[in-house]
């Protein structure tokens, strides 16, 4: 498991003499996907994605945040184990930053690896607010000691742009391995009923598709040497969609999940990525030509959902090929020999269930039977310093729903009934009427907020709150 970094100090705007680390700016801007693509969103320092943030491994970082937009917003230091007074969550106390307004944070970065922020306001119904907005950048965490494996990094961050409210479209379910359980489909058949076929609730479409803020040939190819060993880190930082990530010809070697290195690297042809997830890979350039670097999707892809890779001394249209198909499977990266995991102190089972169309039109999430209310904070969960939990899942829903715990990290102890040990995250992916369980040390006081990362879902009730006794 992962240990917490020691609790650092936090710090308000009163701090004003100290020299800032880094400044991000909110503000409505404008993105250039292609020349005739021009969105008009929120984002940081006028740009999609946000500045590359590069902290170091045990220096203190202090970052000021500007919100130059009408509403308040929050700043969501993801995959970090930071206080909740600067994590970027209303839920745990982080305070907003106020429309027109300043704050001055600090916190000691950790864990090493691939994070990111984000912003973390409700969107509801609107899809200008949120993480359907521009308000996402990545952060590099630099270690003390570089294994430098690599010849070079490459940052790419997959997005969507000009979303729409559809009714009841069926999210892409060949992205995980496993069989429906049987009793899960019984409960999500019941809740289905109690709208007595009814319309589905709303869910959310795209028109643009981008990586690191261009449509597909819009921007300037990755330009690669036959023989070079480049690292991809990617971010899905979509709202709402899973994504998936191929270059023909080459597989990836997976060396980092959520920024934390796996026990096994592996080699594997596609990419597949929850919402909020991020996947570190090498890939060892020795298929020469020009290639797409894209979605499976085509119509996706056709959208804008890739990138192009050129080899030097190569030209020509850029060419896809679809792999063969591949499901995303965790138990690959863990340890081959994995030994029965350590008994928790505490088991949390949590059951997610669907109600179709009952807010308004929206679906409405439950946990246990709440739905999570931010006048009482429930449903709300106890936790002890120190103490090992349990987090078992059971999806009761047809949707793969990427489920994300601030604040801490955890590992995957059973993913679709099959044991493993050794892999740490803080987003995972849980499959259709399947069943998952992680395991977490409360090593970290302070109010947590545990959520679906899908927007749509955690505005309407998936979300739950973890208090220290």
């Amino acid at each position: 498991m992962v240990a917490a970094a020691p609790h650092p100090v936090w710090a308000a705007a009163e701090n004003a003499s100290e020299r800032a680390d880094y400044t991000l700016r909110m503000a409505e801007g404008l993105i250039e996907l292609a020349p005739n693509h021009i969105v008009s969103t929120t984002l940081y320092n006028d740009q999609f994605p946000g500045p590359l943030l590069r902290f170091k491994q045990g220096k203190r970082v202090v970052i000021d945040l500007f919100n130059d937009t009408d509403t308040p917003e929050l700043v969501h230091w993801h995959g970090q184990t930071i206080p909740s007074q600067v994590d970027g969550a209303a839920e745990e106390g982080t305070p907003y930053v106020s429309a027109h307004g300043m704050r001055r944070v600090a916190f000691m970065p950790g864990p090493t690896g691939f994070r990111f922020y984000h912003t973390h306001v409700v969107a509801g119904a609107d899809l200008s607010r949120g993480t359907y907005s521009g308000l996402a950048g990545p952060v590099y965490i630099e270690p003390k000691e570089d294994p430098g494996a690599y010849d070079r990094e490459v940052f790419l961050v997959m997005k969507e742009f000009n979303p729409s409210f559809s009714r009841g479209g069926d999210m892409a379910s060949d992205a995980l391995p496993g069989v429906p359980i049987a009793s899960l489909q019984q409960i999500g058949k019941a809740a289905d009923e109690e709208t007595k076929g009814g319309p589905k609730g709303y869910e959310v479409s795209y028109e643009l598709f981008s990586i690191n803020g261009r449509m597909l040939g819009q921007r300037d190819p990755i330009r690669v040497k036959e023989g070079e060993h480049v690292l991809f880190h990617v971010l899905n930082a979509s709202a709402t969609e899973i994504r998936s990530l191929a270059l023909p010809g080459h597989l990836f070697r997976v060396v980092a999940l959520d920024g934390n290195a796996v026990p096994l690297s592996a080699d594997v042809p596609v990419l597949w990525l929850g919402t909020a997830e991020r996947v570190s890979a090498i890939v060892e350039m020795k298929h020469p030509g020009v290639w797409v670097m894209g979605d499976l999707a085509d119509d996706d892809r056709g959208h804008g959902m890739g990138i192009v890779v050129e080899y030097a001394g190569k030209a020509g249209k850029p060419l896809w090929m679809k792999p063969n198909p591949f499901r995303w499977d965790y138990t690959r990266f863990g340890k081959a020999d994995a030994a029965p995991p350590v008994a928790p102190d505490e088991t949390i089972a949590l059951t997610i269930v669907k109600h179709n169309a009952a807010e308004h039109g929206f679906n409405r999430w439950t946990l246990n039977g709440q739905a999570f209310s931010m006048d009482t904070m429930t449903p709300m969960f106890t936790l002890r310093q120190g103490r090992r939990y349990r987090l078992a899942f059971a999806n009761a829903s047809d949707d793969i729903h990427p489920l994300h715990l601030h604040r801490h990290s955890f590992e995957l102890t059973r993913i679709n009934g099959r044991a493993t040990a050794g892999i740490v995250k803080d987003v995972v992916m849980l499959g259709g009427f399947q069943k998952a369980e992680v395991d977490f040390i409360a090593d970290n006081p302070g109010d947590t907020l545990f959520h679906c990362h899908q927007q749509l879902h955690m505005d309407f009730g998936f979300m739950a709150l973890f208090k220290y006794a």
